[in-house]
């Protein structure tokens, strides 16, 4: 990887790096990325201007220094998204950066990232993702897993969990009762009820767990006692889905977004729906109203008698 900066601007990196991580609760690996597109705008702009940069040189950065950089990247064949991503990281440190030094960054920040079109969620039906939880109850041989996997995913769907919050609870949140307290990404708290299903699977994945549950220890253990890694439960969705002929997009995040989209289709509220899901804004959460536009046009096209 190029790294095109002074030692001081280097560091200034580093320190903004440690500030998502203990302000925004930013996670290892969206700092690394963060990390890693800051490193190629400041190893491109070396290149281009022949000359280290650092944060002195940031303010005489213009329009055409954007441009070639973007256009640049597009060369290298990173996509749209991608490079969206990539601006939007290079932004956030400049921005910060600007605003420690005192510089004028309207150059960069004024840059526009690339349009792409936003994939919708695939959310499962309401009887593929029962199905899905069935299927993990007994694809295999060893009743304490099979009943974590089917709890784990009750949860995944009952209650719109990230696999890593459904991951992250420990014996402290026992036993279950009619709410949970979650901590999701940034940090943010929410209350998210709790079905009485996801409470009934729970429970009999700890009466068959041959591991002792303490307040500091993972709720969902791995054979050998660990915390389970959330590789086991893409595999168990894996093998679920290719069983029942579902398609490649029913992964454990997806029941978060059946969740999320059966909720909205009966009725719930955006705000609540946002709530319930811990998004910081409700921008991210409105992306189910175009799922669900989706799903009536599909059952319109399919119903409707043709004229």
């Amino acid at each position: 990887m190029r790294t095109g900066f002074s030692p001081a601007a280097g560091d200034a990196l580093a320190t903004w790096l440690d500030h998502l991580r203990a302000l925004d609760g930013a996670a290892d690996h969206t700092l690394t990325a963060y990390r890693a597109d800051v490193a190629e705008f400041f190893g491109f702009l070396s290149s281009h201007r022949g000359e280290s940069m650092g944060s002195a040189r940031l303010a005489s950065i213009d329009q055409s220094d954007m441009r070639a950089f973007m256009a640049h990247e597009r060369g290298r064949g990173l996509g749209a998204r991608s490079l969206a991503r990539r601006l939007s990281a290079v932004k956030g440190f400049v921005r910060w950066l600007a605003d420690r030094d005192g510089f004028d960054a309207t150059h960069v920040l004024a840059a526009r990232a690339p349009k792409y079109p936003r994939s919708l969620p695939r959310p499962l039906t309401e009887e593929g993702a029962r199905d899905v939880i069935d299927r993990a109850e007994t694809q295999t041989e060893v009743p304490w897993i099979a009943a974590r996997d089917a709890a784990v995913l009750t949860l995944l769907y009952g209650c719109g969990l990230r696999i890593s919050e459904a991951l992250g609870l420990t014996g402290a949140d026992l036993p279950l009762g009619a709410t949970l307290r979650i901590t999701g990404k940034g940090g943010r708290e929410r209350i998210v009820p709790v079905l009485p299903a996801a409470i009934g699977a729970v429970a009999e994945y700890l009466r068959l767990c041959p591991y002792r549950m303490e307040p500091g220890l993972a709720l969902f253990r791995g054979a050998r006692g660990g915390p389970l890694n959330p590789r086991l439960i893409a595999l168990a969705m894996q093998r679920a889905r290719m069983s029942l002929g579902l398609p490649a997009t029913a992964t454990p995040h997806a029941l978060r977004h059946s969740f999320a989209t059966h909720l909205l289709a009966a009725g719930g509220d955006l705000r609540a729906i946002q709530e319930l899901l811990g998004h910081a804004s409700l921008a991210t959460t409105q992306i189910y109203t175009a799922v669900d536009s989706a799903r009536l046009m599909q059952i319109y096209e399919a119903a409707h008698p043709r004229m």
